[in-house]
């Protein structure tokens, strides 16, 4: 037993420093890829990571020798791995002919696409960076790149790096290390075997000076920059604004000079509204639903004319505080004449932020549960009717914690536009009349002349519908839509938000169409509240079809999925009070659409197929075919790409092979004569150059004053090689294995 433990250590630290380079190249590529994490899906990022550690793990436990067969293994990990992290619809029916194996392997080739190709692209750099970083110069390259490319992402994205910035240092310290150990190795044999003989006391101290640094590197405060680096001050000096990312990267903060913009989000500030923002492409939260929606957060309904406040007619309505798991919440409005649609959802919290409500489509009707099925829910829950938001009681408080997932329903209202027509905006009964005077609220300093362009563009309407329709179209059509708006052209004039953004702006991101939306709304006697939230995100690859905000509806009808909502989705739009209907939402930012539930409509007959003209055996075998094409050229593209690295792997292999077939057989005189003139090519690289009038002998000699820890082994090559070329005797395969060892050795110091 222990002589085979004493076997399988001798077998897996041969050539430990070569394997041990392949690990490290592994783990800061692994480090690297991590820049990618908000534009790859989940998927992607877990591929690279094990493909990386599988393929580091075969050349830990395989010889240094069998490079083709590692590289073999590698790709075969890669496609397992692939396979077994993405959805695959496997073909359980056995193939027959060998047309039918090439289409089975095509249907499954095609569901890896574009996984398999990122994992090999990955290999392809693990190889070569392991191969390349023979050297401590490029080391330090490989180290320094990873390192350069994550503390650009870390200052200038809101991806939190530092982390792997750490990684990237430990790992190039401890490289470090290992190669001076290595060398140690190589040059001073003895000296090595005495010092692991004692491996505790080599250890140790090494472990212990890297953990103090990264344990002190890790725990240092995020501080803001006392000096600005070139590019912040270049940008500023131009009047621009530079965005700095420290500490929790959701949160806006500032360059210290900087007076700019903050980033997109929830969390911006309703009563003084204006002003641009950078989008924050960082996920929030995602929303498992059966519809697609808009989800709604709070509601605003008094406008001081320079943003929203909550009013106080709305705070004094009684909330309701006892909320019981999955019943229907009260309503202070009757239930919708077209009916409703009820949607389901489950929201999962990425970002740690508290926020003052829970988010939904709207209206709210029942709270399922929070964080667990089976929980009790939490107290300091408040349900609020008349604004139809659920609210959590001391939400800003220090240590509140929100909800990391909870499920709701909503009962939204089914649009229809015929009915909507025929009702009238605001309430007819007298009990709830108060209410109209509410929602028209609007500033005794409001201009005139923003009440009369309302007028003017809703002049042809007949009905009140129409007027907000008019309203809408009207803002989606004129203003342009920027996050950055020039507010150069504000002349002074005027102090209120929507007579600046209508008659001077004319451009500006949703806060300005919206408001603008609900004061003209206002002011033709629709009763309308402003609405922020969050616009509905994205669905990932795995919800039918690529990623994107929009598709095709004839696929997915309901918008149904797990969308995931970025900061940059947050957006605010208006709700008009229709009797009979309730709160309608309308969406008057140019580039946005809300998704309505639409009353059904009788379907027309799709037309008759001309059957001449359109044969569907003859489309499917013309799509087939295409792909049949298509992934043949990707399969021989591959096979091409595997044949070129093994190539420049074996490259030394096929060159003598090469020689051999040129020259015929080589004996083992001709081999030592061979490598020997490799080596002369080597050392011409290094300086060391043999001048025309000079034996080989000379030139030895010579090189061996400068190179004096080298002295022996020139030594014992020059004498292998003279007695190869001038002596009659014949050297055996075993002499020639050895000498070409001892070159290999000697070419490795030189480099």
């Amino acid at each position: 037993m222990k002589q085979a433990l004493n076997a399988l250590f001798v077998y897996l630290t041969a050539n430990w420093y070569e394997k041990l380079r392949f690990l490290f190249a592994a783990i800061i590529l692994s480090n690297t890829i991590i820049i990618f994490e908000d534009y790859w899906w989940e998927e992607t990022i877990a591929i690279g990571h094990y493909t990386l550690y599988a393929a580091a793990a075969i050349e830990l436990l395989l010889p240094q020798k069998s490079r083709f067969l590692k590289f073999f293994l590698k790709i075969a990990a890669a496609i397992w791995i692939t396979t077994r992290l993405v959805e695959m619809n496997w073909i359980i029916a056995t193939p027959e002919r060998w047309q039918e194996w090439i289409w089975w392997l095509q249907a499954h080739m095609m569901q890896l696409n574009p996984f398999i190709w990122i994992s090999i692209a990955l290999l392809l750099l693990h190889n070569l960076f392991g191969l390349w970083t023979t050297t401590r110069i490029r080391m330090f390259g490989l180290v320094g790149a990873s390192l350069l490319i994550l503390t650009i992402a870390d200052s200038f994205t809101p991806i939190w790096l530092w982390d792997e910035v750490a990684m990237v240092v430990f790992i190039g310290l401890l490289w470090l290390v290992v190669s001076h150990l290595s060398r140690l190795q190589r040059e001073h044999p003895r000296s090595w075997k005495e010092l692991i003989e004692y491996p505790l006391q080599l250890i140790v101290p090494i472990a212990l000076v890297l953990s103090v640094l990264m344990i002190v590197g890790l725990n240092m405060p995020s501080l803001s920059p006392i000096l600005q680096d070139p590019y912040t001050i270049w940008r500023e000096s131009k009047g621009e604004t530079v965005k700095v990312f420290l500490g929790d990267k959701g949160t806006d903060v500032q360059s210290p000079s900087s007076s700019g913009n903050a980033s997109s989000g929830y969390s911006r500030n309703d009563e003084k509204l204006g002003g641009g923002f950078q989008f924050d492409y960082s996920p929030m939260m995602t929303v498992s639903t059966s519809h697609r929606s808009y989800w709604r957060g709070e509601s605003k309904a008094e406008y001081t004319g320079d943003g929203w406040i909550e009013g106080k007619a709305e705070q004094a309505v009684e909330a309701v505080t006892r909320i019981s798991k999955e019943t229907v919440l009260p309503s202070l409005d009757k239930p919708p004449a077209a009916g409703t649609t009820e949607i389901s959802q489950i929201v999962t919290m990425i970002r740690k932020d508290v926020y003052p409500i829970l988010f939904a489509a709207a209206p709210v009707t029942k709270l399922n549960w929070i964080d667990d099925e089976d929980a009790v829910l939490p107290t300091g829950l408040v349900w609020e009717p008349s604004s139809g938001e659920l609210r959590l009681l001391n939400w800003s408080m220090k240590n509140r914690k929100y909800p990391q997932t909870y499920s709701v329903t909503s009962s939204v209202p089914v649009l229809d536009e015929v009915k909507l027509r025929e009702s009238k905006a605001g309430w007819s009964d007298q009990a709830e009349a108060a209410r109209n005077k509410y929602y028209l609220q609007l500033p005794d300093s409001l201009p005139d002349r923003v009440k009369q362009l309302a007028k003017q563009v809703t002049a042809d309407a007949t009905n009140d519908y129409d007027r907000a329709k008019l309203l809408e179209t009207y803002l989606r059509l004129t203003y342009n839509y920027n996050n950055m708006p020039d507010e150069t052209r504000l002349t002074g004039t005027t102090t209120d938000f929507v007579d600046k953004f209508l008659f001077e702006l004319k451009e500006g991101y949703c806060d300005y169409f919206s408001t603008s939306m609900a004061v003209m709304a206002r002011s033709l006697g629709l009763p309308t509240r402003w609405v922020k939230g969050f616009a509905p995100g994205v669905l990932p690859a795995s919800d039918f079809g690529p990623p994107g905000e929009f598709m095709d509806p004839s696929i997915n009808p309901n918008g149904s999925g797990t969308y995931t909502v970025r900061n940059s989705d947050a957006h605010s739009w208006v709700e008009i009070y229709f009797e009979g209907f309730g709160w309608i939402p309308f969406e008057a930012t140019s580039g946005f659409s809300f998704p309505y539930t639409i009353a059904e409509e009788e379907v027309a007959p799709l037309p008759e197929i001309d059957e001449s003209e359109s044969d569907p055996a003859t489309v499917e075998t013309a799509e087939s075919s295409s792909s049949s094409k298509l992934w043949t050229w990707l399969s021989i593209s591959l096979l091409v790409a595997a044949a070129a690295v093994w190539a420049f792997i074996s490259r030394d292999k096929l060159v003598f092979t090469w020689r051999k077939l040129r020259h015929g057989s080589y004996t083992a005189n001709d081999r030592i004569v061979l490598e020997t003139n490799k080596l002369l090519r080597v050392c011409k690289k290094r300086g060391m150059e043999r001048q025309e009038h000079e034996t080989l002998r000379e030139a030895v000699l010579r090189w061996s004053q400068s190179q004096k820890r080298l002295r022996d082994d020139f030594r014992a090559v020059l004498d292998g090689f003279e007695q190869a070329k001038y002596s009659p005797a014949m050297a055996t395969a075993e002499d020639a294995d050895r000498f070409v060892v001892r070159v290999k050795s000697l070419m490795d110091q030189l480099r």
